[in-house]
């Protein structure tokens, strides 16, 4: 019958050392097991509220500008803008569904993308794919002044059927 060989790893919490009993079985009893010991890490440095102020202070003297601090009821001109534009949409239940539905798909997209990204050979290939086709579209429509134009002239038309403006015409 075959007989079974069983391996140990022992950890001794007093002397924090690793000791390998199959090694120790290998060498002759006058040996002494083979112990590896691990440094201990240095405590991590203690940073005092006061030397915060003192860096923040020290940074806002060499920009030669004092810290700005926004008063209680002052709110900033970005949260103005986006509460005036809010206050102009009329259906609201529509814009929030909107914006939960894009969260979602944002959130699918990068899971799917991150799973494409596990699988072997193929970010490989698509990356070939995207570096040829930009290559393709490069010789396509940039290389020559005639489909440079037609590629300008084809941004705008788009650009005027998406806006309906006529700003970019004026440039």
């Amino acid at each position: 019958m075959a007989t079974a060989t069983t391996s140990s790893l022992s950890l001794s919490s007093s002397s924090a050392a690793i000791v390998d009993t199959r090694a120790a079985l290998r060498q002759p009893s006058s040996a002494s097991p083979q112990c590896v010991s691990l440094p201990t890490l240095p405590p991590p440095p203690v940073q005092s509220q006061s030397r915060r102020k003192v860096a923040r202070n020290v940074v806002a003297m060499a920009t030669g500008e004092a810290p700005a601090e926004i008063a209680e009821g002052e709110t900033p001109e970005i949260l103005k803008t986006i509460q005036e534009a809010w206050d102009k949409v009329e259906d609201k239940y529509a814009v929030s569904s909107l914006v939960v539905a894009v969260a979602v798909a944002v959130y699918g997209s990068a899971g799917l993308i991150s799973a494409i990204d596990r699988l072997p050979l193929i970010p490989g290939v698509l990356e070939l794919v995207g570096i040829g086709y930009t290559g393709w579209f490069a010789y396509r429509n940039l290389v020559f002044k005639p489909d440079r134009e037609a590629l300008i002239q084809k941004i705008k038309e788009t650009y005027k059927e998406i806006i309906g403006s006529t700003k970019m015409e004026e440039e």
